[in-house]
């Protein structure tokens, strides 16, 4: 086995063992700001499997998303009783929002992938990969110069969270 199949291994058992850490790691979480660049990803094993490589230019953003519903405002002036809802789902899913507000914070960059960091009664983390365009050391990279050619990838449902909401 190689060394990345350890790590997922050893974070998959102390998440399923409700570790303290996991616990200590979401309350200081919740405490930043909700979109924060990191310097190196929690689940370096998933992060790889996603695009991530350690070099100059590759930017690590975790985004904090508030679960639950979205709420409407209240509805004023005659209505229908049926259309006087409050609380509605989204269309999208939490992940390729988070995606959408990592990519309006990096204006410079383009989103790669993100996936699932943990979550608390309140919020879920979600971990981003984002490429520098203008970097000369990811234009030298293949993989990443094609996805830094495609503007706004993660607003037309180009990232693998997307294509889920677009059926693809």
């Amino acid at each position: 086995m190689g060394a990345y199949k350890y790590i997922r291994e050893s974070l998959q058992n102390r998440y399923s063992e409700r570790d303290q850490v996991f616990k200590q790691r979401a309350a200081q979480w919740r405490e930043e700001p909700s979109v924060v660049r990191i310097e190196r990803p929690t689940n370096l094993s998933r992060a790889r499997e996603l695009g991530y490589k350690a070099k100059q230019g590759v930017v690590v953003a975790r985004v904090r998303i508030k679960k639950g519903l979205r709420k409407r405002e209240k509805a004023r002036g005659g209505r229908k009783p049926s259309k006087s809802g409050r609380f509605f789902a989204y269309d999208k899913s939490m992940q390729s929002i988070a995606e959408e507000r990592a990519a309006r914070k990096f204006l410079n960059c383009e989103v790669v992938n993100s996936y699932y960091a943990g979550e608390d009664g309140k919020f879920k983390f979600f971990e981003t990969i984002l490429v520098d365009r203008t970097n000369p050391a990811t234009a030298s990279d293949d993989f990443y110069r094609q996805v830094a050619s495609r503007r706004g990838r993660s607003f037309r449902g180009l990232t693998s969270s997307g294509r889920k909401h677009r059926g693809i």
